[in-house]
């Protein structure tokens, strides 16, 4: 899987900034490219992904019961997802995936237009970063999984801008099949088919460059807010 790796990053680490630095860090972080993209993000969207990576979990280690209402939010989420602006429609082979994140080569994109809906964000750490630094980008990274956006700009603020940011698309009518098959699966008792469809969903992402996103979606006055 590509995305689920991401769950092994390191524990949420709260970093607040005093009062007196809130303007400063406003415009710090508007300034920071990142901070652009973060303005394409699907509020709902992430908040779907967040609900599949936790029911995911859950089923994994047998809570199948907790696991429906989480897959039951999810759903919700990506039908206001897609009555939302924070899409575009693509085919996938018209889309530049991220070398970070590159399709399994025997992967075949789709040449069908598709609903694409921007649920999440990874920050790529370099191998010359200092140790904090790196430690910072796995917490913000973490914090975009909830859908913490201010969270993630706040720990950021520490790396400074030598850094790429990519952006998790996800093709709306597949990835709701995939979650309606796993809710199914759940509520049957299914686990394995259940995690099967969970897999199928987070493998259909696909990440690219913030600059394709850009390009892709009009620009907004602000970042979406974590609900």
């Amino acid at each position: 899987m590509r995305f689920i790796p991401l769950l092994a990053v390191a524990a949420s680490l709260a970093i607040t900034p005093v009062a007196g630095h809130a303007t400063s860090l406003h415009t710090h972080w508007e300034q920071y490219k990142a901070g652009r993209a973060f303005r394409h993000l699907s509020a709902d969207g992430q908040k779907a992904l967040g609900d599949i990576l936790k029911a995911h979990d859950l089923l994994s280690a047998g809570n199948t019961d907790a696991a429906i209402p989480a897959l039951y939010d999810a759903n919700k989420r990506l039908v206001a997802a897609g009555n939302a602006s924070k899409k575009f429609n693509a085919a996938e082979s018209a889309l530049q995936p991220a070398p970070q994140h590159a399709p399994a080569a025997a992967h075949v994109a789709g040449a069908a237009p598709d609903v694409w809906i921007p649920v999440g964000g990874e920050f790529i750490a370099s191998e010359t970063l200092a140790p904090e630094k790196k430690a910072a980008i796995a917490t913000a990274n973490k914090q975009l999984q909830s859908g913490d956006t201010q969270q993630a700009a706040q720990s950021m603020q520490i790396v400074g801008e030598d850094v790429d940011f990519i952006v998790a698309l996800a093709p709306l009518a597949q990835t709701q099949g995939a979650l309606n098959r796993a809710t199914v699966f759940t509520e049957g008792r299914q686990t394995k088919d259940a995690l099967d469809a969970l897999d199928q969903a987070l493998n259909g992402l696909v990440f690219v460059s913030q600059d394709f996103v850009e390009t892709s979606i009009p620009s907004t006055k602000s970042a979406p807010k974590a609900k």
